[in-house]
């Protein structure tokens, strides 16, 4: 089968199109002739090669999440399976390929109103944007700060926060056609990307999700309100200053808290119950998934070059 692999850490031009055999699955598992993968901000920091020193080599295969159609399952795993449509997630690694392996705790029956291409766009981000505003203990009436918010965890953010009941959702973002498209998946302010500008916009925030990181992060701490909470759920800027909380500190009498989350502290189960719910709500026009281009699985370099460069508002995805 065809596969994208790390050949060199760097820049896009070190993803290379290999042949592997194709995938036999082990007890447990399904195999997906994925018929959509999704390309995620944590695939291009991967190939950056800055996540090395977290057990990533050269010679891995990114992607995360696939749609497609279960063709075989593992020992202990119903035979019933096969033939289903699914939205699967493999790892860590493993996805931009032809055919996908998978647990089978991680796979996803898709509802007949949502396309694969659909799946992959909102299958994780959604449950990210979704635990990250519980862990932010996000309430009805607060002010939310959605920083980077162009990209698929972004938009899913904004509609989740503005159908809690937000007071107001602000956003950075890069350009102000991105900010018209933000307004109409619910943002109410467009800020630049350090924060400024945004007619009428509150002047300090309850909530800030912040998905770039990066050297500017700690000036975000001056936009929280007293009791404030910044959860940081990406770095796709980089990580932020060695330093960084040391503005927390500076601010100890406004009572700031700051957190990380990652999906992987949520169990299997629950991330399934909100996913279930989402691609429902999707199916039926109340959630919207934005791809931004569809490219053929062999056009992985330029998919990476795209998000490199800042192009890309929502996902782009890859098909097989």
């Amino acid at each position: 089968m065809k596969a994208i692999e790390i050949r060199t850490y760097g820049g896009p031009e070190g993803l290379a199109v290999v042949d592997l055999p194709a995938p036999v699955p082990a007890a447990g598992e399904v195999v997906i002739a994925a018929e959509a993968v999704g390309v995620g901000g944590v695939d291009t920091v991967i190939r950056s090669g800055a996540l090395a020193a977290y057990g990533f080599k050269e010679g891995h295969v990114p992607g995360s999440e696939v749609a497609g159609t279960v063709t075989a399952v593992g020992e202990g795993v119903d035979t019933s399976w096969v033939g289903r449509r699914v939205w699967g997630f493999t790892g860590t690694g493993g996805g931009y390929v032809e055919q996908a392996v998978a647990p089978v705790q991680e796979i996803l029956p898709l509802p007949d109103d949502l396309s694969a291409a659909d799946a992959v766009t909102l299958g994780s981000s959604g449950v990210v944007a979704h635990y990250a505003l519980a862990h932010a203990r996000f309430a009805p009436g607060e002010t939310v700060l959605v920083r980077g918010a162009a990209g698929s965890i972004g938009i899913m953010t904004v509609q989740l926060a503005a159908k809690g009941g937000a007071a107001a959702v602000a956003v950075t973002t890069s350009s102000a056609e991105r900010g018209a498209r933000l307004r109409q998946l619910g943002a109410t302010h467009v800020l630049d990307r350090s924060g400024e500008g945004g007619q009428d916009a509150p002047a300090g925030y309850d909530v800030i999700i912040d998905i770039v990181a990066g050297d500017d992060l700690p000036s975000f701490f001056d936009r929280l309100n007293p009791n404030g909470r910044m959860v940081a759920v990406g770095v796709v800027a980089g990580q932020p200053p060695a330093d960084f909380g040391t503005k927390l500190m500076a601010a100890f009498r406004k009572s700031l808290s700051f957190a990380t989350f990652s999906a992987d502290t949520v169990t299997s189960a629950d991330r399934h119950a909100v996913r279930s719910e989402q691609f429902a709500a999707a199916g039926r026009g109340e959630l919207a998934t934005v791809v931004h281009e569809l490219l053929p699985l062999d056009r992985a370099v330029l998919a990476h070059r795209k998000m490199d460069d800042g192009e890309v508002f929502g996902r782009i995805v890859l098909t097989p």
